[in-house]
């Protein structure tokens, strides 16, 4: 099986356990006979709104097995972040959540709301109702010379009403008044994985992620191996045209890819499909199951690329074929 080999999985939330209040078809079940063959769940998020506690509760209530401690959030890693820098006991203005102020509160730093009292630092993450005066505090804050964190870049969150703004989008209000960007805490940057093995002591860990721009860079940038499962953001032409920062170890439809034996993938083979170059276009050949061609696909388009990327419209023909 996939998960042979590794000790603990680190799994993104959004778009690969669950799509909002309703789990993947398939996760929870996944999730439970993964922790059931020794596999360590470690629930690894860049969404810094909730608490480590209700997160865990919510994951339990989808049917996935899940304790608080289970879970790590770019919150804890944004609190950390800030607690290095700034002198003990500081002030924090929290442009966030519940479970960013629970963080910066953890590292026995004071979180406050607005800029009269002069914060060391701004933490922001996304969070429902987040306010224009809010916003405003953390805007004066920095300009004042408080140090900016975010807890992610993430542009976008996946819902099952589609994409949503995600905190990246929303950074840029602060960003784009002062002239100063924020430190990242989330995925891909540094300071979250290392949030995770601090906090589980993994020592061959696997990311599990539906994002290539941040579970799969993150796992590039943090040199460990890494799963991209189809149940979230990224599409097969994401993965076709991944630069080599993007590309994923494993490609799986979903998390049921860890409790299958992964095929051999080489030189555009795998299963009963062969990917070929012809014309300067990708083609597939042969049958199978779609993953299967996806992943030979995957294997031609990349060695072809290099260290640079497909285009699109030469992938297209291995679209039209695997849908």
């Amino acid at each position: 099986m996939l998960i042979d080999g590794y000790d603990t999985l680190l799994l993104d939330l959004d778009g690969v356990v669950y799509l909002g209040s309703h789990a993947v078809p398939g996760a929870p079940e996944a999730l439970e006979e993964a922790q059931r063959r020794g596999a360590r769940l470690a629930y690894v998020t860049n969404n810094a709104s909730r608490t480590p506690s209700a997160i865990a509760a919510h994951l339990r209530e989808l049917g996935a097995p899940a304790e608080a401690g289970d879970v790590v959030t770019s919150a804890q890693a944004a609190a950390r972040l800030i607690a290095e820098r700034v002198p003990p006991g500081a002030n924090v203005l929290v442009v966030g959540g519940s479970g960013l102020r629970l963080a910066v509160r953890d590292q026995g730093l004071r979180p406050v709301s607005t800029a009269a009292e002069s914060p060391a630092a701004v933490v922001q993450g996304i969070a429902p109702g987040l306010s224009y005066g809010l916003l405003s505090e953390g805007a004066l804050a920095v300009r004042h010379g408080a140090l900016f964190v975010a807890s992610n870049g993430d542009s976008t969150m996946p819902t099952q009403r589609g994409e949503l703004p995600g905190n990246g989008a929303m950074v840029r209000v602060i960003a784009a008044s002062t002239g100063v960007e924020p430190v990242y805490a989330g995925k891909p940057e540094p300071p979250l994985h290392r949030e995770s093995m601090i906090r589980t002591g993994a020592r061959r860990p696997l990311v599990v992620g539906d994002r290539l721009d941040t579970d799969i860079e993150g796992a590039t940038n943090a040199g460990v191996e890494s799963l991209l499962v189809l149940t979230g953001v990224a599409t097969p032409a994401d993965a076709l045209t991944a630069e080599p920062r993007h590309r994923p170890t494993y490609v799986g439809e979903d998390l049921g890819a860890l409790l299958r034996p992964y095929p051999e993938v080489r030189d555009g083979a795998c299963g009963g499909w062969r990917a070929r170059w012809r014309d300067g276009a990708l083609f597939l050949e042969g049958e199978g199951s779609r993953i299967d061609g996806l992943r030979a696909a995957c294997d031609a388009a990349w060695a072809a690329a290099g260290a640079g990327r497909a285009e699109e419209d030469a992938v297209k023909p291995v679209l039209d074929r695997i849908g």
